[in-house]
């Protein structure tokens, strides 16, 4: 792929559509809502939107569960409101990215119905049915990554049925060929309505080891973890076939032009890089969660960031994220002056950043009441902290009630601090965090240096990580103070030029020679002079 494609260029902004904007007052996003945000979207300077699921689902895993690939759910709107959020979007120079979700449907889908109806149902085999073991409990050892046992017992036709995730959630049998097609017949549906790409759920799971082995035992296992954890995933994800599953899915999207295929990857740097597959026939962009993962300290992720590089293939192209929403907040885990630290460090390194709604104002950690707890993991290990609401509360436009994500009752409990942090205030602040996220997206799209441009490290100490960005003769260092004290970061001999932007807003033109100072919590970027 040349430097020029559009999703190697550009930035991926991440919609939790239920938590962006509500048109309708029943406090819940919609698309409706999302078309009249994408003036905002353009202003902020991001290339594509992805939208987490929005097919017709009964909701028991917020749409992760779903009952019509081909459909919109109506909580979202209608087709014709998809159409036009399509159309609109891609009158204003933005790529829209849907969530695909093929591991599981919902236990509601007609297909699963069938399959359930009876043994000789010809969309039997379309799902994971097993006989229980001889004592007559589960086939085998596996968890739910929610908790408890992943196979459920249908009384009816005395089998049990797998599902990795929530019991109304059974897994699809991707070894079988006719759920290959009409699996790829939904995405062929989307492809010729204008979606410009997928981001695949869970693609790791897909295909389960033939023999329906026990997965072995963690040692390192602590009861504070999810009960998931008990067992390493050996045998019930990650399977060697997987790789021809997304192999097909990428020729799919080949068949339309400029199209990208973005995976859901858990997994080491080791096994991620394999699903670039051979000779980079798998997903375009297997997702990086490495720094999701990683503890925010400059050695740790100057290792990391060197150990990606070198494991990517060649002609592979890399990706970072900060956050999503089944992962805490970077505002949350880190505070607000080192959240500023990690955008400068997300829309600096090279490849495609992916931004989640809600980081470019600051949003941090939300206390959930317990009456208002929805999700469903929460729900099952209550009291592990695994709850994945406080990052999926609604956004916030402006200062009134409900800031103005609703007219009604939001289904999730707004950050109390949106009556100051909200997009309306932080647009008219010259030194806020919604101010640098706009000026870090503008440097990155007016200068090819800081987006396809080449990563060279620069030796650094203690808190400071430090790295060039070069394309042509145009170099830039980019300077991060990961820690609360000042640092000085000197530089190779002879290197000399002037800041281009700090985390603070207020360095701009600063000349230096031979080193850079920087405050507690700054991060800056450079311009070197030849």
């Amino acid at each position: 792929m040349p430097e020029t494609t559009w999703w190697k260029r550009g930035v991926v902004y991440q919609i939790y559509p239920r938590s962006f904007q509500d048109s309708n007052g029943d406090g819940i996003g919609d698309l409706a809502g999302i078309r009249q945000r994408l003036d905002y979207l353009v202003s902020l300077g991001v290339d594509a939107v992805w939208i987490s699921p929005i097919y017709t689902s009964p909701m028991a895993d917020f749409g992760y569960d779903v009952a019509d690939y081909c459909g919109i759910d109506p909580i979202f709107g209608t087709m014709k409101d998809f159409d036009r959020l399509i159309e609109a979007a891609h009158a204003r120079g933005l790529k829209l990215i849907l969530d695909f979700v093929p591991n599981h449907t919902s236990d509601q889908h007609p297909w699963f119905a069938e399959s359930r109806s009876s043994r000789t149902n010809p969309k039997r085999d379309w799902y994971i049915w097993r006989d229980s073991a001889p004592d007559g409990g589960p086939p085998n050892n596996w968890i739910s990554n929610f908790g408890g046992p992943a196979w459920e017992w249908d009384e009816a036709t005395g089998q049990y049925y797998y599902h990795a995730f929530l019991k109304e959630q059974p897994d699809l049998n991707w070894r079988n060929p006719e759920v290959r097609q009409a699996m790829y017949d939904a995405l062929r549906f989307w492809l010729d309505r204008g979606v410009d790409g997928f981001r695949v759920d869970v693609i790791w799971h897909l295909i389960k080891d033939a023999e329906f082995r026990d997965n072995p035992p963690n040692v390192a296992y602590q009861p504070s973890q999810a009960e998931i954890n008990r067992f390493l995933q050996v045998h019930s994800a990650d399977q060697p076939e997987v790789h021809e599953v997304v192999g097909e899915m990428r020729r799919v999207l080949e068949e339309y032009p400029e199209r990208v295929l973005i995976g859901e990857i858990y997994l080491p740097l080791e096994r991620l890089v394999t699903y670039y597959g051979q000779d980079l026939s798998g997903a375009h962009l297997p997702f990086n969660f490495q720094l999701i993962q990683t503890a925010w300290n400059a050695r740790e992720i100057a290792a990391l960031i060197d150990e990606y590089e070198a494991a990517i293939p060649d002609g592979g192209w890399p990706n970072w994220v900060l956050g999503n929403h089944d992962q805490p907040r970077i505002g949350a885990r880190i505070g607000k002056q080192q959240a500023r630290v990690a955008a400068m460090l997300l829309l600096t390194l090279r490849g495609t950043p992916t931004l989640y709604y809600g980081d470019e104002i600051g949003i941090g950690k939300v206390e959930i009441p317990e009456d208002a707890v929805q999700d469903p993991w929460e729900k099952n290990e209550p009291g592990l902290g695994l709850s994945r609401d406080p990052e999926r509360t609604p956004m916030h436009w402006d200062g009134s009630a409900q800031g103005g994500f609703t007219t009604g009752r939001p289904w999730l409990p707004l950050d109390p601090t949106f009556t100051q942090c909200h997009v309306e205030a932080l647009s008219k602040d010259p030194t806020s965090i919604l101010t640098l996220y706009r000026r870090l997206i503008a440097l990155r799209r007016q200068h090819l240096a800081l987006s396809v441009g080449r990563y060279v490290p620069v030796e650094a100490q203690g808190d400071m990580l430090a790295y060039e960005r070069r394309h042509g003769s145009e170099r830039f260092v980019v300077a991060l103070n990961l820690g609360h004290r000042p640092h000085t970061l000197v530089l190779p001999v002879g290197a000399n030029g002037h800041v281009v932007l700090s985390t603070f807003l207020d360095r701009d033109d600063e000349p230096f020679d031979g080193q850079v100072s920087l405050r507690a919590d700054e991060g800056l970027i450079a311009l070197l002079q030849d």
